[in-house]
């Protein structure tokens, strides 16, 4: 009669009287606990006389949209203004340490992880460890083994990521004599050094480069690293490399020897710094 095709016109179905009640009664009883999950207040619902089965009220629960909420970690943040590299700055090598991380991918969309450490007086990189997680005790162990072969900084400057802040890591530098210093969250220019240092690595082999593989990208950047020490000059450095400049304060310190920097022919690099 109205020139509708009966192929288009659907039936909407209404709730049910009960499953009204019955849905008030979940947010209700929802509201009163939040974080109650929907097999919780199938047991509340006993509780209260409905005869009821957890997939019906699970049903009713995901259709209205219930869900528990999120209860978050808070966690503490060890990072202060203070500890910025404006404020606490290097004043020889081995003096401070600065660690991050960088993100990249390899061709087929998994994620890299590149961890770099910078000498912030020098401006040399130790290392750059690459992987596709980096776990606070290969952190530790990419520390340990730098620590061995260069000395122990006094310092090392980070952020708040859960990598540097964790308990194992800030044990393991305090046995080792060695300052963390967190910077405040939300501010990575008081990291600035190394920020300086990732726009550089950035610009020059992260967006140069597609990498196949984890060890492609290891190599790779350990290609970049030693260029950058050696042959890369530094404008904050007046155009020498960080190596030429770690060699002219080396050899500074031994011209003009201090017992405040070392005692006889056992040079503490730690110690040394630039007569410049």
């Amino acid at each position: 009669m109205l020139g509708q095709p009966r192929a288009t016109q659907r039936y909407r179905r209404t709730q049910a009287d009960k499953d009204q009640a019955l849905v008030a009664a979940i947010r209700r009883l929802a509201q009163e606990h939040p974080r109650y999950g929907y097999r919780f207040i199938t047991a509340k619902l006993r509780q209260d006389g409905w005869l009821v089965n957890k997939k019906r009220v699970q049903r009713l629960w995901q259709k209205e949209g219930l869900q528990v909420p999120y209860k978050r970690k808070i966690k503490r943040s060890q990072g202060r203004s203070e500890n910025a590299c404006s404020v606490k700055k290097a004043a020889f090598i081995n003096h401070v340490w600065t660690v991050d991380f960088i993100q990249d991918q390899t061709e087929d969309g998994r994620t890299l992880k590149f961890l770099t450490v910078l000498d912030e007086y020098s401006r040399e990189s130790p290392a750059i460890e690459v992987g596709r997680s980096i776990r606070a005790r290969q952190v530790i162990a990419v520390l340990e083994e730098l620590f061995m072969i260069r000395g122990a900084p006094r310092f090392i400057r980070s952020d708040n990521g859960p990598e540097f802040v964790a308990e194992a890591i800030r044990r393991w530098l305090h046995e080792r004599g060695v300052g963390p210093l967190y910077i405040e969250p939300g501010r990575p220019w008081e990291n600035g050094y190394v920020e300086s240092f990732h726009g550089r690595f950035r610009d020059e082999l992260l967006d140069r480069e597609v990498f196949s593989s984890v060890q492609e990208a290891k190599v790779l950047a350990e290609q970049w690293r030693l260029d950058y020490n050696d042959h890369r000059p530094h404008s904050g450095l007046g155009y020498k490399t960080p190596a030429q400049f770690a060699a002219e304060c080396i050899a500074s310190a031994s011209a003009t020897p201090s017992p405040r920097q070392y005692t006889g022919e056992n040079v503490d690099h730690s110690l040394i710094e630039c007569g410049t």
